[in-house]
């Protein structure tokens, strides 16, 4: 909710203010190279050039020789600089008719007034725009402070916003990849930029809230010890308050002696401000030859008559707080960090630009993409209606909207065909609700590096409310991703473990979708039309329609052979079956088959549900092999198992089809993999193996349970080839009955906790094939205790821990 609520705000904020930011951002940029543009724009003008021989005159004659060209105009204050050659500027009193002042350029050799600079009234409007946007000074404070405070929350909403799941991994802060199209790129277009120019924003909003408030300002300058009544209490010291002192002669010369004695020389520039009517001292604000910034000022207070100085206030010696508030104009411009503050504060400034037009096209698309829902919701209103059957949940987590309207899609697909659906958000479910269905297909998206979206983030914290069972319930997973995240599809791939984990069952294997990819959308309409036996009519209802969308058809192959693997054995006998195809057949491993066993006499003219299975071979064995357990229940042998492993005959024929199962797929590359397993599950396993084999990737590490390893150790001769070619870097097998005390896999897991703790942390990959009754969530518990619960996560949403369990 709070995660909504910041969301909510950021955007809004951006909205709003996002395109006076612009304008405040833009101005920003011009100004923090005023200076350097303004002399490029006037040669000469700010360095101007001497007669051979001449000497720049020393500010006691450069007032004089001022002061005769003004014809009796007052000189408020005089700025000199070290630098001989460099224009002084001069403060003159306002003319009659005249609210202010002006500053204007003095030749340092003659006195004289230089022109006015080219661009610099340009300029003066573009200050003004930043700081007032042109409004009355007072008002225009008041609102460029309120921006500035729009901003401050932007950069702070925006920083929780995409905290990361691992927030030390830079990459996960800093990486901009160009690969990624769309939406998603401009996400992350959006965010990495926005963590680059984080701090300046920070720094920009804090002082523009300072400028902008004067009762902020009074707050923190008084804070620092730097308020106005402070600093009256100081000019008393320079001996200007109290009872009026008789009007002096300003003896400038001595003024000067005395700056020089007291600053020793160590000085860049000087402003000296000449004493007004009454007034018996000179100010002098000074920077050191080497000054900390540009606004690291000095002041030193002089008698005006004689020279002697009455009180000295250095940068240097004043505290901590009384620094910052001298440096908040260099914090602001980034000349604080000398250039490369600078350009990284205009840089950052113009940035704001690409900020709101990232933010308005990310905002548009929410706004096509909610249009959409509200079309796939009217359609669905329309649609057929339901037979009065037993309803399927179409439940949905989205970020972007894109799930729910896949969703409704769903519903829609469902309801033409006569089936009831009824849509909820994920965070609207509760183990009531559950309860009330038998079926549920779950469309949810991934937000960041495998977050569930915003909405969903309190059901997948509580996700234990939905009961420690959900037998009754069967699901289908459609994971929606982009690849190019590590952390692909990472709520998806969670929410099917945890299904699986509270025993419900999987209608078909959970398909993973990366970027609207057509293809696998159309797995998932497949997989849909295979259990609900959705028509043609009902598929058209679907807005998009792709020809790789339709269902792969059951093919006849034929059963080339079985072989029993565990004779003798105290469990239920285990068959190798061998079944031949077409030439061209071809299939990954991790693979599944889905065959159509025929019904039994009792059931008359029914047609059997389809029985899955782990492929246990690779298409270069010349067979697809599968590792059948014989189920014996109180009327029989199991349909599928008993007909495979004794019914039909060697040379019959078998309807299956292949079923590509993503989620249980082999990594591309040799980073090590542990390969968990018991029972008939060492088909899927054996699969991966052997294709790990024939790549020539060694480090893999079997943990392996069987019952007696004297009827069970069929798999014995394979793993020792595989070790002698160094291709099996460990092997733990659990024989459950050799000893007194039972033994398990996942107990060979907690007595080689310290080598699966170094694996896991040198990226092993792990997969689980077999019974989810026992084995599965002994595997859970014992991983979770041993990598500890964050991690193991971790491993789920990364796609580092596999699973397919029965």
């Amino acid at each position: 909710m709070l995660r909504r609520v910041w969301f909510q705000i950021h955007w809004f904020i951006g909205i709003t203010a996002g395109t006076v930011l612009v304008v405040i951002g833009l101005t920003g940029a011009a100004l923090s190279f005023r200076a350097e543009i303004v002399d490029a724009m006037n040669p000469g003008l700010s360095h101007p050039g001497a007669a051979l021989g001449a000497v720049a005159l020393p500010p006691p004659a450069l007032l004089a020789a001022l002061e005769a060209k003004l014809d009796g105009r007052r000189v408020n204050a005089l700025t000199v600089f070290a630098d001989t050659g460099h224009a002084a500027r001069a403060n003159l009193a306002p003319l009659p008719g005249q609210a202010r002042g002006e500053t204007r350029s003095v030749d340092p050799y003659t006195g004289a007034l230089l022109p006015e600079p080219r661009g610099d009234a340009f300029f003066e409007f573009v200050e003004r725009l930043h700081r007032w946007l042109l409004l009355p000074r007072d008002d225009g404070k008041v609102v460029t402070g309120t921006l500035a405070a729009g901003l401050l929350l932007l950069a702070l909403s925006g920083l929780y916003l995409r905290w990361p799941r691992r927030p030390l991994a830079w990459r996960a802060w800093l990486r901009l990849d160009f690969g990624l199209t769309g939406r998603a790129f401009l996400w992350n277009l959006h965010a990495v930029v926005g963590t680059v120019a984080l701090l300046a924003y920070l720094v920009s909003s804090a002082t523009g809230i300072y400028w902008g408030f004067d009762a902020v300002r009074t707050l923190v300058d008084t804070a620092a010890g730097e308020g106005r009544a402070v600093r009256a209490q100081r000019m008393q010291g320079g001996g200007d308050a109290g009872a009026k002192p008789a009007p002096v002669k300003l003896d400038l010369a001595r003024v000067w002696q005395g700056f020089g004695a007291a600053t020793q020389g160590d000085w860049s520039q000087v402003t000296l401000r000449l004493p007004a009517r009454g007034a018996s001292s000179v100010e002098a604000t000074y920077l050191r030859a080497q000054p900390e910034h540009e606004r690291a000022r000095n002041r030193l207070y002089l008698q005006a008559a004689t020279g002697e100085v009455t009180r000295h206030e250095r940068y240097a010696d004043k505290a901590l707080a009384g620094r910052l508030v001298h440096s908040i104009y260099p914090l602001h411009m980034g000349t604080y960090w000398g250039l490369p503050g600078r350009i990284v504060m205009a840089l950052s400034s113009l940035a704001l630009a690409l900020f709101a037009i990232t933010g308005w096209m990310l905002y548009l698309g929410r706004r096509r993409t909610k249009k959409a829902v509200r079309a796939e919701r009217a359609r669905l209103g329309q649609g057929a209606p339901s037979s009065g059957g037993e309803a399927v949940l179409v439940a949905f987590a989205t970020q972007t909207g894109q799930a729910e309207g896949l969703a409704l899609q769903t519903a829609g697909a469902l309801q033409s065909a006569g089936i009831a659906a009824v849509v909820k958000p994920v965070s609207e479910l509760t183990a009531d609700v559950l309860a009330h269905f038998k079926k549920a297909l779950w469309i949810v998206s991934t937000f960041g590096e495998g977050d569930p979206p915003d909405t969903a983030r309190a059901f997948a914290r509580g996700f234990t409310r939905l009961g420690p069972d959900l037998l009754h319930l069967q699901y289908g997973v459609l994971a929606l991703g982009d690849r190019r995240y590590a952390t692909f599809c990472g709520f998806g791939r969670k929410l099917d473990h945890d299904l699986r984990s509270r025993r419900a069952q999987a209608l078909f294997p959970m398909v993973e979708v990366d970027a609207n990819d057509g293809a696998a959308l159309g797995t998932w309409r497949a997989s849909l039309a295979r259990v609900f036996g959705l028509s043609g009519d009902a598929a058209s209802s679907w807005t998009t329609a792709d020809t790789a969308t339709r269902a792969p058809v059951f093919e006849p192959w034929r059963l080339k052979g079985r072989r029993l693997l565990n004779p003798g054995s105290e469990g239920d006998p285990l068959y190798e079956i061998e079944l031949s195809g077409r030439p061209t057949a071809t299939w990954a491993p991790g693979a599944l088959v889905e065959l159509l066993p025929p019904a039994p006499p009792a059931a008359g003219d029914a047609v059997m549900a389809p029985r899955s299975y782990s492929v246990a071979s690779l298409p270069s064995d010349g067979a697809l092999q599968l590792l059948v357990r014989q189920a014996r229940h109180a009327n029989g042998l199991g349909v599928a198992s008993g007909w495979l492993t004794e019914g039909a005959a060697i040379g019959a024929e078998v309807p299956l089809r292949l079923v590509a199962n993503p989620a249980f797929a082999l990594v591309d590359d040799a980073q090590p993999c542990i390969f968990i397993g018991n029972g008939s599950g060492f088909a899927g396993l054996r699969a991966h193996l052997r294709e790990r084999v024939r790549r020539g990737h060694g480090r893999n590490w079997l943990v392996y349970g069987e019952r007696a390893s004297r009827h069970d150790a069929f798999f014995v001769d394979e793993l020792a080839m595989w070790r002698t070619r160094g291709l099996l870097a460990r092997a733990d097998i659990a024989y459950s009955r050799d000893q007194p005390e039972r033994i398990y896999v996942q107990d060979k897991l907690r007595a080689a906790a310290d080598e699966l703790t170094a694996w896991v942390s040198e990226g092993a990959v792990i997969y689980v094939c077999g019974s989810l009754a026992g084995m599965a969530p002994g595997v859970d518990a014992a991983l979770a205790d041993i990598l500890g619960a964050d991690v193991f996560d971790e491993l789920i949403a990364l796609g580092r821990y596999r699973r397919d369990v029965y």
